[in-house]
């Protein structure tokens, strides 16, 4: 019999197996920020682009357009007024919490394409905070870090 054998040993197999381990964790805590990034972007462009629309449909259809947010079961939807279908209903991620500032949960775009409550929400990802603004006396809004 022959004394060669053919393989690696134990102490070889546990220092690639570290090796892997460690540089799987490195890459993970480098995609974490990345993460945040792409669900704040999509968020904020879904969440943009349905009052936009809710906008719109207010003006093209002469009618008033109800907008819900709720926290408690992280969505918001969009319908006409007085009306059960949504026009457009919304899940968000649970990692995103929207809390009132001056602003209600609840408003209303009128026929005109204005709102007819104006002040701040506060969207919170991660460890930022955003303050979405509806501006007096227009349908405008935006999104600023707070």
């Amino acid at each position: 019999m022959s004394g060669q054998k053919n393989g690696f040993t134990l102490v070889e197999i546990l220092i690639v197996l570290s090796i892997f381990i460690v540089m799987s964790f490195a890459s993970l805590m480098v995609l974490k920020p990345q993460f945040f990034l792409l669900e704040k972007n999509l968020f904020f462009s879904e969440l943009t682009t349905d009052l936009l629309l809710a906008q719109q449909y207010a003006l093209s259809h002469h009618q008033e357009v109800t907008v819900n947010i709720s926290p408690s079961s992280h969505s918001y939807y969009i319908r006409k007024r007085g009306e059960e279908n949504f026009i457009i209903r919304r899940q968000y991620s649970k990692s995103i919490n929207i809390r009132e500032g001056t602003m209600p949960s609840s408003f209303q775009y009128l026929p005109d394409g204005n709102t007819n409550k104006f002040g701040s929400f506060f969207v919170y990802i991660g460890d930022k905070a955003y303050r979405v603004t509806f501006l007096i006396g227009s349908g405008r809004f935006y999104v600023v870090e707070a």
